[in-house]
């Protein structure tokens, strides 16, 4: 094992790191929170303006608390993976009613927040109460893999529990913020998943490198490929506006606002009547295909041009917006990206 692991990443870090991003400006752990949450799955340079966006909106936990949860939603929209964002407006209420406002201290009631879980929950009490805990995101799982040659696919409890106690047995006794956020730098800009800058790397001794196994470590997930799900979706439009319809508040986009869905099997028109709309005319539109985590979902956009809504169409649950207002809610990234391409000018009855 590298016994200096720790020294030399803390000396890189201090010299070559990242010292000017704007949630390491201070130690408040609402602000900290608020960013380790944004950058699970993320890169550094999508979080930057989301991140400024929802402190100017949500400056503190009781700000946070108080906000709708479609308030939340909607300045996540585009960011992705938004049970982050149910579990941040969960976790401020919580913070609020059982922690008098006050986010906590404790390593274990910081890690029971909705959302927040052991490795997240290390860096925000690394950083904003200096304590000695390790982190096990992505990038340090794929440093620690390559510099100690840990062999097998990461994501097997096994091989996780192998990287934990490693993690562990790494940490400094002093410096613990820098070398947390030596990692996570060494990782998203050295140690990097493809092309990994070696020459750079302060590590010279890493296994990966000294057998030239950077492209074999860490070892790939198992290959499978992803079921598809099949569904067609309705931009029903009349009069300058579309209608959109709340999703249910868990599950996939949860509590957003999305387009009315019907089976593919089902037509558009018959859909559409179903909501007690009279269809004037119908345009299919190109599919479109977004991946999750588990399966592949392939959309057929309908538009469906209404000449007379119904009161069916604007029950709870649904609302008739204009093109811009609809841009401005809480939208799944593939919803917007329909809506983004619609010229209002250009759709005639």
């Amino acid at each position: 094992m590298m016994e200096d692991f720790a020294q030399r990443l803390i000396a890189w870090q201090r010299r070559h790191g990242r010292h000017a991003l704007p949630w390491q400006q201070d130690r408040d752990p609402y602000r900290i929170w608020v960013s380790e949450v944004m950058l699970q799955q993320t890169r550094v340079e999508t979080v930057i303006p989301y991140y400024r966006r929802f402190l100017e909106r949500f400056p503190d936990v009781a700000s946070l608390a108080r906000a709708t949860l479609d308030a939340v939603l909607t300045l996540w929209s585009g960011l992705g993976y938004y049970a982050r964002a149910r579990h941040l407006h969960a976790a401020a209420r919580l913070i609020v009613n059982e922690h008098s406002g006050r986010f906590p201290r404790d390593f274990a009631a910081i890690a029971a927040l909705p959302g927040v879980g052991r490795s997240t929950a290390a860096a925000i009490a690394v950083f904003a109460y200096g304590e000695r805990q390790a982190i096990l995101d992505g990038n340090v799982r794929r440093v620690l893999c390559r510099v100690f040659g840990v062999e097998g696919w990461p994501g097997e409890p096994v091989v996780t529990t192998r990287l934990w106690r490693l993690a562990e047995s790494l940490l400094p006794l002093q410096d613990l913020p820098v070398y947390t956020q030596g990692l996570m730098d060494l990782g998203a800009l050295i140690c990097t998943r493809a092309r990994p800058h070696c020459d750079l790397c302060p590590m010279t001794e890493c296994i990966a490198r000294v057998t030239g196994r950077q492209k074999e470590l860490p070892t790939p997930r198992p290959r499978r490929d992803l079921p598809e799900r099949h569904k067609a979706v309705l931009l029903l439009w009349h009069a300058g506006e579309i209608l959109l319809e709340r999703r249910p508040p868990t599950g996939v986009w949860g509590g957003l606002w999305g387009l009315p869905e019907c089976e593919v099997e089902a037509g558009p028109v018959e859909a559409a009547q179903a909501l007690g709309c009279q269809v004037e005319r119908v345009e299919g539109l190109p599919r479109l295909t977004h991946d999750f985590t588990h399966f592949r979902l392939v959309m057929q956009p309908w538009l469906v041009l209404v000449n007379r809504p119904s009161r069916l169409a604007e029950a709870d649950g649904r609302r008739w917006l204009s093109l811009d207002a609809a841009l401005d809610t809480a939208l799944p990234a593939p919803v917007r990206r329909l809506l983004s391409v619609l010229v209002p000018g250009e759709i005639q009855p």
